[in-house]
Order: C-alpha cells, then structure tokens, then sequence
C-alpha cells in the first residue's frame, strides 16, 4: 500500500470513509483537497467517489408510495396497544427502590458508616433510588407510538422501492431485468467494477480470458464518458460482459450480449423506476446501456458508443 503523508488514513476501509464525508459535505477544505487528491491519483478511489455520488442520486430518485390512511389507522392502532399496558406491569415505588441484586444488606446499626439515630432514618427515607425509579418506569410506559409508525413506514417506503429496483415495467423481457438487477446492485457494492482500468487494452483481455469474449470498448474520454473498468454480470445463468463508463457523477453500465448471426437492431427507450436504459444490436453484440442519467444524455453516449465501435 502507497504510504501518503498529507494526514488522511492509509487502509483502505479509512481514506473509504473520507470519501462518503467528502460526499456528505462534512471535511474541512484542507481536508476535502487531500482526498479529491487522492481520487485524481487512484482509479479505484475514482471508482468508489463516483459509485457512491450515483447511489446517492439512485436513492434520491426512488419513487415514495402513497401510504393510504387504513395504513396509518393500523399503525395508530399498534401505538394505541403499547401506551395501554395493564398498571401492573409498571414497577411500585417500593419495587422500583428495592436493593440492586447482589447488593449486601446493610450492618446493624449502620448505614454507608453512619450511626444508628435519626440521620440513619432520613438516609432511608430519601434514598436516591427512590427519587429516580419512578420517572425512568414513566418514560419506559410513556412509549410514543409515532415512532414506531416512523420506523414501519420508511421500511414499507424502503420495501417499495427495492421492488421497483428489481422490476423494469416490460418484465417479459427477462434479461433487461437482470441488465437493470445487475446495474442497481452494482451501485450498492463496494465496487461497481471487477477490473479497474481506463484503457482498453487492459479490460478487453481481462474480460476474454474469464468468459472468452469481449465486446468494443472505445475510448469517449474526450466526449466526457470515461471508461473506468468492466465486470462480468451472471444474467439468465449466463455469464456475460459488462463496461462501465464515468459520465461527470455518473456511472453508466454497458452489457454486451453476444449474438450469432444477430439482426441490427435500433436503439429503443425501456427505461423505468428512475433509470434510463437504452437496447439496441449492431449484429455481433445486443447492448444494454443503464444508468442514472436523464434519456437525452444516455442517448448521447450510446450515438457517440456506436459511431466509435464500428
């Protein structure tokens, strides 16, 4: 590991942290420079700084369900249960100021040294234990039910949106499920690529010697679309290629399909549930290009992607 001396951490799981407070907005300016420092030096701090910006952009575009009010009523009526518990099961006084388990009782005669007398009685008329078990026992009863409902509707609200993660609108068409499966979950691992790598020449020969094929990987670092590294995506049991591009704080997931004896196809829109995605064929590969951004900027890579992999 390259040892660095500008005052960030040096393993990996420390500067990992240092990006996602970079993100949050949370670093000094000194500190901020360091780490995009160390993004601009190492392509897999790259990689990392623009999956965590597409995550947070993928989450942010998540659509809210419309929780209905039979919902809420059964979520008040949860709450209502909780805060109507029996009386009995709330400590007495007495239960509540009663001596801690493994506590030996006191001598005869003396209390924390004291001497038998009336000191002795008020000691033991104004315990402290006294005079603190009973709010605690309040606050324990006093259960706000609006939290619980908090809790249960980001979790339907979360439950949601994973469904709508998984699924793409044409569901018939399996493997643009597992092109659009495949892209999301990337974005939730700790790398979107399994070779990192700007050139070419270096991800095509990964990607042939682990499933015999790969597919064009042109160079659009001048257009703005940079390729970052490849991956190999398992869809419909089968292994198949995949690049990823780098659009400003984007990523873009390419898979290539091989085909045999394959018709051209022209680009067409399937986008849904807040991504962009985009299929087409030149004959030899079916494409599927996914990412976060909006149509119009999608469609300008796959045209500059078409014209460069002639």
């Amino acid at each position: 590991m390259t040892m660095h001396d500008d005052g960030l951490p040096n393993d990996p799981e420390g500067i990992r942290l240092m990006i996602h407070a970079l993100v949050d907005g949370e670093l000094d300016a000194a500190a901020a420079l360091a780490v995009e420092r160390r993004i601009a030096a190492d392509p897999q701090l790259a990689a990392e700084h623009a999956r965590i910006i597409a995550l947070r952009g993928a989450l942010g575009r998540l659509p809210r369900p419309d929780v209905s009010d039979a919902f809420r009523a059964r979520i008040a009526a949860l709450g209502a249960t909780a805060t109507a518990r029996p009386a009995q099961d709330v400590p007495t006084q007495d239960e509540a100021a009663g001596p801690l388990r493994g506590t030996p009782p006191p001598q005869p005669g003396l209390i924390a040294g004291a001497p038998v007398g009336g000191g002795q009685r008020r000691n033991a008329e104004t315990r402290p234990s006294q005079t603190r078990a009973l709010p605690r026992a309040r606050r324990f009863g006093s259960f706000d039910w609006r939290a619980l409902a908090a809790s249960i509707v980001v979790s339907a609200v979360l439950a949601s949106g994973a469904t709508q993660w998984v699924m793409v609108d044409n569901a018939s068409d399996s493997f643009a499920a597992g092109v659009a499966s495949g892209h999301r979950r990337s974005l939730l691992a700790a790398s979107p690529i399994d070779i990192v790598s700007s050139d070419r020449h270096t991800v095509k020969p990964w990607l042939d010697a682990r499933i015999g094929v790969s597919p064009p990987a042109p160079d659009l670092a001048q257009d703005g679309y940079t390729l970052i590294g490849g991956r190999v995506e398992v869809i419909s049991d089968r292994p198949v290629p995949a690049l990823v591009y780098r659009h400003r704080e984007h990523l873009i997931t390419l898979v290539a399909e091989p085909q045999q004896g394959g018709s051209t196809i022209e680009p067409a829109d399937l986008s849904s549930g807040g991504f962009s995605l985009v299929h087409w064929s030149d004959g030899a590969f079916s494409y599927w290009a996914i990412s976060d951004m909006e149509r119009p900027e999608l469609d300008d890579f796959v045209a500059r992607f078409r014209k460069a992999a002639v």
